[in-house]
């Protein structure tokens, strides 16, 4: 008898509420089909965006200034906003090469000022706009740009803390300058170029920026 019960009750759910749920389960899969498929071109996209943009820097690195532009140029329009950065401040780079410093600036600027770009690509532009302009910037504005990510730890440390240590020196605070450019000669996860310059020039301000003076000598530090 339960049983009878139980597969009248069945029957009645399927033909009440049978239609209902099954467009649910269909729908769900007609959803998950068209995510998988939305994801598979967007990773076709992601893939030919990257060859693109290879083949451009490899025009770049062969001096092929104009094929590399218009082969990254089109990422501006389609790709995603770390493409899209990268590009431009790639083009920057182009028109600084060129002699252009003031369209590079305006260029790199443009790149800082986008809210929908990556922070750490703005960041780049912003050091990049600040390093173009620097002769014609007050030490202060550069200090008041740069400050914020002149701090060990963020991505662009040593660049930054590079140029507002600069601005320090022409202010005459050389023990700001000789501390900030000591922090970044000793910081490993500075590039080891970046390094030697600052550790060079701490020196310079009479500041010892050499955790091993054996292994400066022999034209390295520890690692």
């Amino acid at each position: 008898m339960d049983d009878a019960l139980r597969e009248d009750q069945l029957r009645t759910l399927l033909r009440t509420r049978g239609r209902p749920v099954l467009a649910v389960v269909i729908g769900g899969l007609v959803g998950l089909a068209g995510w998988l498929w939305y994801n598979d071109h967007q990773s076709s996209l992601r893939d030919q965006q990257s060859e693109t943009f290879v083949t451009a820097l490899d025009a770049l690195q062969a001096g092929r200034n104009q094929t590399a532009k218009a082969g990254m140029d089109p990422l501006v329009k389609t790709g995603n906003p770390g493409y899209r950065a990268a590009v431009q401040i790639t083009d920057a780079g182009i028109a600084e090469q060129a002699g252009k410093a003031e369209e590079a600036a305006k260029l790199f600027a443009a790149v800082s000022a986008d809210g929908a770009l990556p922070g750490p690509y703005r960041d780049l532009a912003t050091i990049r706009e600040v390093a173009t302009n620097f002769d014609k910037l007050a030490p202060q504005t550069v200090i008041d740009r740069l400050k914020p990510l002149a701090v060990p730890g963020k991505p662009w440390f040593g660049s930054a803390g590079e140029l507002v240590a600069l601005a320090y020196l022409k202010q005459n605070k050389t023990e700001a300058a000789g501390a900030l450019l000591a922090a970044i000669a000793k910081d490993k996860a500075v590039p080891d170029t970046l390094r030697r310059r600052t550790r060079q020039l701490a020196g310079q301000l009479g500041v010892d920026a050499v955790d091993n003076p054996a292994a400066a000598i022999s034209g390295s530090e520890a690692q």
